[in-house]
């Protein structure tokens, strides 16, 4: 069954999140979608629309998010983590460990969050305690992006690796080295790794051995955004195309040009990609034929987010110099 916003047919509810400040960080789950923004903001939304204004600490914005169920978890500038009730906007939990900015988090579990920050660590919490379970210490710079599935970690950095490590006691397992600049991106599917880097490589990872199984090259520019399904990997960078790679041969499979400058949104499921840019356009894209489907919405200022749940299509743009939450 085809979703009312691939047919273009759906209407849009539109909400001014801020007069002038950008957004840092957004998350979109079945039943919520959270944003924050540089003016130190949380806001949420629920599936009826009903709007949330969470009791945040406006000199700490926050620059990461995650949500499960009911419970949303923010990671903010002072390196401090915070969890939140999104039924009542108020913060149950704070935890703090972290010496600088906390730039990626997973709430693995409603026991378990993992963390990465600026100063270089990545940190193992219960956040029904607060307590600090592990720290984890071996990357010599900022921790950019990490990926959790059963129990192991994929963390990547600016030291120019990714680093696997055991979700259970904190080890290092493996160090996966190859990039030649900052790693700024993940994908993880259990059994293999795809990091995309400023040197605009992709590289691909057995989980297992740590080996390089392939390296992939087309991009000119950092590669932002990697994701994996299936034997496919789609990606995005600031050279303002999508690309679709085959894992089986490791070659590339469309290249599209889909945006007049950086990407910075990606997404994709079996049968479309949705990207956004920089340039203000959200598209939808064939998978299979990385030929245009269709343009979704009217052109912003710039595209922050762009993502779809179900039967949702959201997007955060600049549009008229507003930051703008638009959901379809």
């Amino acid at each position: 069954m085809s979703l009312p916003w691939i047919l273009g047919d759906s209407a849009t509810n539109t909400h001014v999140l801020s007069e002038t400040a950008v957004v840092t960080a957004f998350c979109l789950s079945s039943d919520h979608i959270v944003v924050a923004l540089e003016d130190g903001t949380i806001q949420g939304f629920n599936s009826s629309g009903a709007h949330q204004m969470f009791d945040v600490n406006k000199s700490k914005p926050a620059w990461a998010l995650d949500i499960r169920d009911d419970t949303l978890v923010s990671g903010d500038t002072a390196g401090d983590l915070q969890v939140w009730s999104h039924a009542t906007g108020k913060c149950t939990r704070s935890m703090s460990g972290h010496t600088s900015t906390v730039r990626c988090l997973q709430l693995v579990d409603i026991n378990t969050l993992v963390s990465g920050s600026r100063d270089s660590t990545l940190r193992i919490w219960d956040p029904e305690s607060g307590l600090c379970k592990l720290q984890l210490k071996g990357h010599e710079d900022a921790v950019r992006c990490l990926a959790v599935q059963d129990d192991l970690i994929v963390s990547g950095s600016y030291d120019f690796t990714c680093r696997i490590w055991s979700l259970s006691d904190g080890r290092c397992l493996k160090t996966l080295s190859g990039h030649t600049s900052q790693v700024y991106t993940l994908a993880f599917d259990g059994t293999r790794i795809a990091s995309g880097s400023l040197d605009t490589t992709i590289r691909v990872w057995d989980a297992g051995s740590g080996a390089c199984t392939g390296v992939l090259r087309g991009h000119t520019s950092l590669v932002s955004h990697v994701h994996i399904r299936g034997d496919i990997t789609v990606t995005g960078g600031a050279d303002g195309t999508v690309r679709v790679w085959s894992l089986q041969n490791m070659t590339q499979v469309h290249r599209i040009a889909a945006h007049d400058n950086s990407v910075t949104s990606l997404q994709f499921d079996d049968s479309r990609i949705l990207s956004g840019g920089s340039d203000g356009r959200v598209c939808l894209w064939s998978l299979r034929t990385g030929k245009l489907v269709r343009e979704v919405g009217k052109p912003a200022d710039a595209v922050w987010n762009a993502a779809f749940k179900g039967q949702y299509l959201v997007t955060t743009v600049s549009r008229e110099s507003k930051a703008t939450l638009e959901a379809r």
